[in-house]
């Protein structure tokens, strides 16, 4: 690991102000994804700023009736939350579904909407990778490719964004508050907050740097079901090879591109009386296959129709 300095940020703002101010500097919270990756060298921050023990941890209703996660709530808190539970219950079911016990404790809201890929070359130093070393080229297109992105992936990156909670989100139209280091705070929606790779991939969201996310807020009670599902490996600490949050007419997808995905298309099929297995093939119509990751087109229309009906019920 290289050598970094540290301080524990005494407000937000002060927090953001050393972010812009610190060349190198890096936000850290909970840690569970940052320090493996210092760890293998990937990250090598110059500076890390703690915010986890910053006031912004409460969960507290909306005046319209939603609800306003702090930026540092634990994903168990939030998981455990009983007006998450009962009005939001898609979003418990996927962050209950990713990492473990263990790690859930310790990641925070924020940090998993910013955590890094899984993909096996991005964490493989040996290997060339644009998203960690931008122009390097992408290993992953003629390696072992059975986790990638079949959607909006591009020559220079096929890898696929591993939050199941930002999946959750996007179905829940949710969006996402932010302190600038201007000073000011922004709000914008969360599926907005991720990029697509193009020919930057290094580039993940679009935040501006040195912005710090504060919360994350959910809309009122929407109507119709909600459910989600993820089909994986195994049982625990295991990514998506294609997830999904149902929630009313609403469909996000996770595991198939390097972000959440919103099934717009398939969402409008559906409307118009096309069964789930129609609506996924308009979705799907302008997928990027290649041998081992054809099988996704399959599970994920399998699991859009069976998430569709258990959503109904």
């Amino acid at each position: 690991m290289k050598p970094f300095t540290y301080e524990r940020a005494s407000d937000a703002k002060a927090a953001v102000q050393a972010a812009v101010e610190t060349p190198g500097a890096r936000f850290i919270a909970g840690g569970t994804n940052l320090l493996d990756l210092m760890k293998l060298e990937i990250e090598q921050p110059q500076h890390l700023i703690d915010v986890g023990r910053l006031p912004m941890a409460t969960i507290e209703d909306t005046a319209d009736g939603g609800l306003r996660i702090g930026a540092m709530a634990s994903n168990t808190k939030v998981a455990a939350d009983a007006r998450v539970r009962s009005r939001y219950r898609v979003l418990s079911q996927a962050i209950v579904s990713g990492a473990s016990g263990q790690l859930r404790n310790k990641a925070s809201t924020g940090g998993n909407l910013l955590q890094r890929t899984r993909c096996p070359y991005f964490y493989d130093t040996s290997k060339p990778c644009n998203k960690r070393q931008p122009g390097a080229g992408c290993a992953a297109l003629e390696g072992h490719i059975r986790e990638s992105a079949i959607l909006g992936a591009s020559r220079a990156c096929i890898a696929v964004h591993p939050s199941d909670m930002a999946v959750a989100l996007v179905a829940l139209d949710a969006s996402v508050e932010t302190l600038t280091p201007s000073g000011e705070t922004r709000s914008f929606p969360l599926m907005e907050l991720h990029r697509l790779p193009g020919e930057t991939p290094h580039l993940e969201t679009h935040l501006i740097p040195g912005e710090l996310i504060t919360a994350v807020v959910l809309p009122p009670l929407p109507e119709g079901g909600q459910q989600y599902r993820k089909a994986r490996d195994r049982a625990s600490y295991a990514t998506a090879h294609a997830s999904v949050a149902v929630v009313g007419g609403r469909i996000a997808l996770g595991g198939l591109a390097h972000k959440p995905w919103r099934a717009a298309d398939a969402e409008a099929a559906l409307a118009s009386g096309a069964t789930a297995e129609e609506a996924m093939g308009v979705e799907l119509k302008d997928a990027t296959l290649r041998d081992e990751n054809a099988f996704k087109v399959p599970l994920a229309t399998r699991l859009v129709a069976a998430t569709l009906r258990e959503a109904a019920q």
